[in-house]
């Protein structure tokens, strides 16, 4: 284990994805820049009897070509996610692990709620055919933490491995934290991100009687359901999916010629200490955040180019960019922050800002530059902020490396 040096430099050298707007690194990020949406009628359940019926599916996805069989028909669609994005982000980053080093790669890869519908199928089981039935290895399967064990064991990393969770900001925190650790010595390397697996009727249910959830607009297709900061939203919609964060100390990146997205700069974590459902004052804690990141390696806030945000809360002024991704693939929770990170560094390496679909009607009290249509521009500096039930609330900032 190395000595702590918080100066070290950490890069992004792959990307993993399985969202509605693809399953693989291009495939996500050629719909994102041409404005394609993922949302259509949920076909998880029966949503004749709800009025919201929209969803962000994942679509030809087939985890075996992911993971052991065994392991895939024992586990469910937010570890099959999980698994495979983080496995595209290894293979992405030509970086291979090996008996030698594999003690010094880490995994830093989190979900806001796990394997809910193990938990749930195992529930009716019990219900309807007894105990003697349930499955043995449900819980080990259906925990929190399933994904990130189950990538160490599909990929031979025995380094570091936790599991964060703050609800809709857990990819972003578990992406910045998985940066943090090679910075204090504890790997040389990262696996980061998250999962989620939302797409379940109770959680419809739920966030439905909780007013959460929107509608299209009146007249208008199923996939204007998400549109964020127009003048006309009305609630989001959910999401589901993965991303992964390839991270590695730069030296090391340089040393075998990896090829580098971009630099994980900032990173900034506050709650807001106040609600189970609603955000503070005027996004108090999600400002603080946002500050925390830019004064952690002192990122001036007038050379932030770009921000892939989680709402409507920003401290920064309508000289930003803001590119709102969820106006494509949904909200999707526990995943959001790392498929939005995945987002930012991709705008980051391409020099390129993906569109905020379905904006049409400004809202006068959020005065946002908000970007409608695939914009080259030069991006130094992007910041991708998430925001959990609970008041937790996550930032990280992304440079784009030039050999410097």
């Amino acid at each position: 284990m190395r000595k702590p040096d918080y100066d070290r430099r950490v890069v992004v050298t792959g990307l993993g994805v399985v969202s509605p707007v693809g399953n693989d690194k291009q495939t996500a990020w050629d719909n994102l820049i041409r404005g394609v949406s993922g949302l259509g009628e949920i076909t998880r359940f029966d949503v004749s009897r709800y009025e919201q019926k929209a969803g962000g599916e994942v679509k030809d996805f087939d985890p075996k070509a992911w993971m052991d069989p065994k392991a895939a028909r024992r586990g469910e669609s937010a570890m099959h996610f999980g698994v495979a994005a983080a496995k595209q982000a290894l293979a992405d980053s030509g970086f291979e692990v090996t008996d030698e080093n594999r003690t010094e790669v880490g995994v830093v890869f989190g979900s806001g709620a796990g394997g809910q519908q193990l938990m749930i199928d195992n529930w009716t089981v019990l219900r309807e055919k007894g105990p003697e039935r349930v499955a043995p290895t449900f819980i080990a399967n259906g925990l929190v933490d399933s994904t990130s064990g189950m990538i160490a064991i599909e990929t031979g990393i025995i380094g570091h491995n936790v599991c964060i969770v703050s609800a809709c900001a857990t990819g972003t925190h578990n992406v910045a934290e998985g940066a943090e650790v090679i910075r204090r010595g504890d790997c040389v390397a990262v696996v980061s991100g998250s999962t989620e697996a939302p797409l379940l009727e109770v959680a419809h249910a739920g966030f439905g009687n909780m007013r959460g959830l929107g509608n299209p607009r009146p007249g208008e297709p199923i996939q204007s359901v998400s549109r964020p900061f127009d003048l006309t939203r009305d609630g989001f919609v959910l999401g589901e999916g993965a991303a992964s964060l390839f991270l590695e100390d730069l030296d090391l990146a340089k040393a075998r010629g990896a090829r580098i997205y971009a630099e994980v700069i900032g990173y900034g974590s506050a709650a807001d200490g106040w609600d189970m459902i609603q955000p503070v004052e005027h996004g108090a804690g999600s400002a603080r955040a946002m500050k925390m990141a830019l004064d952690r390696r002192g990122v001036p806030a007038d050379e932030m180019d770009l921000i892939n945000p989680h709402g409507t809360s920003t401290p920064l002024g309508d000289k930003i960019a803001i590119s709102g991704t969820k106006s494509m693939t949904g909200h999707m929770m526990g995943a959001a922050g790392a498929f939005e990170a995945f987002a930012t560094v991709m705008a980051v390496a391409e020099q390129c800002i993906p569109p905020t679909i379905n904006y049409r009607d400004p809202d006068p009290e959020c005065n946002l530059w908000v970007v409608t249509d695939a914009t080259p521009k030069r991006i130094r500096y992007a910041l991708s902020n998430n925001i959990g039930l609970g008041g937790h609330n996550g930032a990280v900032i992304f440079k784009r490396y030039q050999g410097d």
